[in-house]
C-alpha cells in the first residue's frame, strides 16, 4: 500500500520546469534542468520523480527556497507565494527534452 501511495506522490512533485535564460544555459551547458517542486519536497523525491518520469540517471539535486516578491496593487501592499525551485544535474550521457511540454 506504501509503494502506491509513494509512486502517487512522486508524480505530485515536480510541479513544472521552470523556463527561463539561465536554465536554458544550464540545460545546454552543464546539463542541469530547473524544476518548480512542491515546497515540502525532499532531494531524494525530486531524484526519484525525475528518474521515473523521463527514464534518465540523476547525478544531484540542488534546492531553493525562492521568497515572493512584495508588490504593490495600487494602494495595497501584497506579497507573491513563496515557492521552492530545484536544481536537476544529470549524468553524463543523459538528456530531458523539455520542448514540447509546456
Amino acid at each position: 500500500m506504501s509503494q502506491a501511495v509513494g509512486m502517487e506522490r512522486l508524480t505530485q512533485v515536480l510541479i513544472a520546469p521552470h523556463v527561463s535564460e539561465k536554465s536554458a544555459v544550464l540545460a545546454d551547458s552543464v546539463s542541469q534542468h530547473v524544476f518548480k517542486v512542491l515546497p515540502n519536497a525532499t532531494k531524494e523525491e525530486i531524484k526519484s520523480a525525475v528518474e521515473q518520469l523521463f527514464q534518465v540517471k540523476v547525478a544531484s539535486v540542488r534546492t531553493v527556497n525562492v521568497q515572493g516578491k512584495k508588490k504593490r496593487f495600487g494602494r495595497v501592499m501584497g506579497k507573491r507565494s513563496d515557492w521552492k525551485k530545484a536544481y536537476v544535474r544529470l549524468e553524463t550521457g543523459h538528456d530531458i527534452d523539455l520542448t514540447g511540454m509546456e
